[in-house]
């Protein structure tokens, strides 16, 4: 059966995202080389996770993870990825304002939703079919599917960094209880796997 999933980077102090995040800067001024250095600089050594960062039937992501851009849309910002993003898939992208569906190459769509997590799962869920449904980030979005109780599986992908503030995962959670069914330390990660459990 598939499974509502949640793979994240994060710092050791929750933070996914530092301070003064911008076009210059995705995930803050200095977070991103800190929280992705594994990805760059230790694909190799860890190919198995970064393969299931992407392996799902769809994936639902924040605004400010797609990019900028504030308030009314402005302009044709097509994410941070390039022309053919990774996700070859439907991507639901959470929005207060509406954008018409915009098309990749590589088999990537961002659809925006304008009626929060419940309409943008249930179109994921739809599009994926059995294969798992992902949701990518960032720390907003990540906060209210654990919430709403809507996670069935949380990926933590640790680097060892404080960053002291920034957007920080559990913020306005609650008490949730996670059943870990997987650890693996890398030389510039460690992968921490937690089954989400309901109720």
């Amino acid at each position: 059966m598939s499974k509502v999933v949640c793979n994240i980077a994060a710092s050791l102090d929750g933070y996914v995202a530092g301070l003064n995040q911008s076009l210059e800067h995705p995930l803050g001024v200095g977070a991103e080389r800190v929280l992705h250095t594994w990805m760059f600089d230790a694909a190799e050594e860890n190919a198995d996770e970064l393969a299931e960062i992407t392996d799902a039937g769809a994936f639902i992501m924040g605004r400010n993870m797609f990019g900028p851009v504030r308030g009314e849309w402005e302009g044709d910002w097509r994410g941070w990825w390039g022309e053919e993003p990774p996700y070859h898939g439907p991507v639901f992208v959470l929005t207060h304002h509406e954008r018409a569906p915009l098309p990749m190459d590589g088999g990537t769509t961002f659809h925006f939703v304008t009626g929060g997590i419940d309409e943008a799962l249930g179109r994921a869920r739809e599009a994926a079919g059995e294969r798992n449904v992902s949701v990518a980030g960032g720390a907003s979005t990540v906060n209210q599917f654990l919430a709403a109780d809507l996670l069935d599986e949380l990926r933590l992908h640790v680097a060892p960094v404080l960053l002291g503030a920034g957007e920080r995962l559990f913020e306005g959670v609650g008490r949730t209880a996670l059943d870990q069914v997987g650890a693996r330390q890398t030389s510039l990660v460690t992968h921490l796997r937690y089954a989400v459990r309901r109720g």
